[in-house]
């Protein structure tokens, strides 16, 4: 895009979907930014359905149980929450109306920093259409029917499968089928003592059909979300 695009874009009160991934390991079959890859590729596919912007991507996030592995490079709580507040500021000033965050890492605490940035976003401008959503919640409402895997979270059969459709040329075979057990309310220093392999599922269950009907699935699920953000 060049300047002439976005004040096109903004003119006509588009909304703004910023995608944020990760830099994590995922197993030894896919690569460290497939958090990334995956949540670019979704938001361009809703992009076309609502018809809306899609931002460069921030590609790190907050990684806890996987932060010691090879390859993991995580940032902190204050880091993104910055980073997500500066963002939406941003586009803000520039005078996009509606803003959506939508993350293709899950984990808890990167989730609760950009729920923390919006909130802290809308209090400051109440007029500000805002929506925050991870890729495991559309999943979680629409994938259900097409897996084979119970259980299936990092790694596996869903992100194997999206990885085959988006970026087939990236996917190094398989790794082996893992579910790991944490004890319980423990705080751990060596999450990883309990998660060898880095795979939540099993990625031997995937396709690349599979794949490009997930994509399509939580593609249709996020342009709704942005058409509600002008409905209410």
């Amino acid at each position: 895009m060049t300047k002439d695009d976005v004040e096109r874009e903004r003119a006509a009160g588009t909304p703004v979907i910023i995608p944020f991934g990760s830099v994590e390991q995922h197993g030894s079959h896919l690569p460290l930014a497939t958090d990334t890859l995956q949540a670019y590729g979704v938001a361009a596919r809703a992009a076309i359905i609502t018809r809306a912007v899609v931002a460069p991507p921030v590609h790190f996030g907050l990684c806890s149980s996987t932060r010691n592995h090879p390859g993991t490079i995580t940032v902190s709580g204050d880091t993104l929450r910055s980073m997500a507040r500066d963002l939406i500021q941003s586009f803000t000033r520039q005078g996009f109306p509606a803003i959506i965050l939508y993350s293709g890492h899950a984990g808890r605490i990167h989730m609760a920093a950009l729920r923390e940035a919006a909130e802290n976003s809308i209090q400051t401008d109440p007029m500000l259409k805002l929506a925050v959503v991870s890729d495991l919640d559309l999943l979680r409402e629409t994938a259900g029917d097409l897996l084979e895997t119970p259980g299936d979270g990092h790694a596996g059969e869903i992100e194997t499968s999206r990885m085959l459709h988006l970026h087939g040329d990236k996917v190094r075979g398989t790794s082996p089928e893992e579910y790991p057990s944490f004890p319980s309310f423990r705080i751990l220093p060596d999450p990883e003592r309990f998660w060898p392999g880095g795979v939540w599922g099993n990625p031997a269950a995937a396709t690349a059909q599979k794949g490009e009907e997930l994509v399509n699935r939580t593609a249709a699920a996020l342009a709704g979300i942005v058409k509600g953000l002008f409905e209410v």
